[in-house]
């Protein structure tokens, strides 16, 4: 059972973690806290991959400060596993730490409630929040809980389209649906994610770069960590002359392909530096997940999927996306053999339509923003 006190000191431990952003992948974000007699005197998040986790951050910052019956509000369950740092347990423990107030779980096969069972045994008084917060708490790491139980990636999958719900006119021509504003946010999206994919229809029409560039430059690539680009095309026919080569020896490119693609075009694409990969399964929603095995298991735990509507149908076929993000345009376009944003074999019934469990709206420059989170891991 959890006070008010507690659950400020939680929310403050959340507020923490997220400053973590994208550097921890695939580690979770984690932020902690340290009160004792009723005043915050540490605290801690976890900055990076590799780098020590919120609570031996938060031990850490107490500097000389005797711990001993002090209460840790952490975000995440403590780790009780030997990884690329020692066991949170373990510090928890050794710093005197009386209590550990936690807002939600860690899934993963080498804790689910382990660390937790560890502390108790050690004498220390462990409480698990719910409610709101736990909700929060498990929100901020979706990528890190479906990688966890699944293997594979959190998928979110992003598209524009006119207020008749289409991405493309009959010719194929989609630039721009969006206004600047959103593909500015989009920028931001690939910067946070591990990977963003896109068919190849969409690879050979565009020629995108796929990077995550500041205000959409394409000369103002943003410093920091860029998302894998992850091409799906069964056939290796991404051209040679492609722009994502160009950069493909510095930001990595993986080609998804199938047993049917030609052995000469999978070799010349690797020559260039590019990571191929073949996806396996007697059709295209099977091989979505054979690819989305291969890239968790490749440390991806994030994807942003841009299209185009085939491979986001498959996707949408497979039950592989998670959260979606629509622009909607002030733009009309019409047209029978204009794209829809999801071409998928759907449903026969409304029925049996994929029921979104959250739905938001907001205002982007002239657009709006429909989100909705498919499900919760």
């Amino acid at each position: 059972m959890t006070s008010d006190f507690d659950a400020r000191q939680l929310e403050r431990a959340i507020d923490l973690a997220a400053l973590g952003g994208s550097r921890v992948s695939p580690n979770p974000r984690v932020g902690a806290v340290i009160v004792r007699d009723g005043q915050v005197i540490a605290e801690g998040y976890h900055h990076e991959a590799g780098s020590p986790h919120a609570e031996v951050e938060a031990i850490r910052s107490a500097g000389e400060q005797g711990l001993e019956g002090a209460t840790i509000y952490v975000s995440l369950e403590p780790c009780c596993h030997h990884g690329r740092t020692p066991p949170c347990t373990d510090a928890i423990r050794e710093a005197g730490i009386a209590r550990v107030v936690v807002a939600s779980d860690d899934p993963s096969a080498h804790a689910a409630g382990r660390g937790l069972g560890i502390l108790r045994d050690e004498g220390i008084e462990v409480v698990v929040a719910d409610g709101e917060l736990a909700t929060r708490a498990r929100l901020m790491n979706q990528p890190f809980r479906k990688h966890a139980r699944t293997g594979r990636p959190w998928v979110m999958f992003k598209s524009a389209m006119s207020i008749d719900g289409k991405v493309a006119t009959r010719g194929g021509d989609s630039k721009w649906i969006s206004g600047e504003a959103s593909r500015e946010l989009v920028h931001e999206w690939r910067a946070a994610s591990d990977a963003v994919a896109v068919g190849i229809g969409t690879a050979i029409a565009d020629d995108p770069l796929l990077t995550a560039r500041e205000g959409g430059s394409e000369s103002a690539v943003l410093a920091g960590r860029q998302p894998r680009r992850v091409i799906f095309d069964s056939l290796a026919q991404l051209p040679l002359g492609s722009r994502l080569l160009e950069n493909a020896a510095t930001i990595p490119l993986t080609v998804v392909v199938s047993r049917a693609a030609p052995r000469t075009a999978t070799d010349a694409l690797e020559t260039r530096g590019v990571e191929v990969v073949c996806a396996t399964g007697e059709n295209e929603q099977a091989r979505v997940r054979s690819a989305l095995d291969l890239l968790g298991a490749s440390g991806v735990t994030s994807l942003l999927l841009e299209g185009g509507p085939k491979l986001a149908g498959a996707f949408l076929d497979a039950g592989e996306i998670d959260e979606v993000r629509l622009f909607v345009a002030p733009i009309l376009l019409g047209g029978r053999g204009a794209r829809d944003p999801l071409e998928s074999e759907g449903v026969e019934n409304v029925a049996d339509a994929v029921r979104s469990l959250t739905l938001t709206c907001e205002r982007v420059g002239d657009d709006l923003l429909l989100s909705g989170r498919i499900r919760e891991w």
